[in-house]
């Protein structure tokens, strides 16, 4: 189970996030704000067991600074914080 640091960061407008499954389970991959306000979700559903990519695209709706992004399976969950820089 493992999250890696998006690249770029800091980004603008958009960003990778790679994440890896040992076994095959339902994943949420999810965005915060430095409050824990959920602003995107971009996973949501059952994976195989792998190494997977998602990009995500900052909406005009985010200001500049920090944010958080977690990976959730089962009772597994990691954290990482990235940049958004407009």
């Amino acid at each position: 189970f493992n999250l890696g640091q998006n690249y770029p960061n800091p980004f603008n407008p958009s960003t990778k996030i790679d994440f890896s499954v040992p076994v095959s389970s339902k994943i949420t991959l999810k965005i915060y704000d430095p409050l824990g306000k959920e602003v995107s979700e971009l996973v949501n559903d059952f994976r195989n067991a792998g190494n997977y990519t998602v990009d995500f695209s900052a909406n005009s709706g985010l200001n500049s600074g920090v944010y958080f992004y977690t990976l959730t399976s089962g009772h597994n969950t990691l954290t990482r914080k990235f940049v958004l820089i407009k």
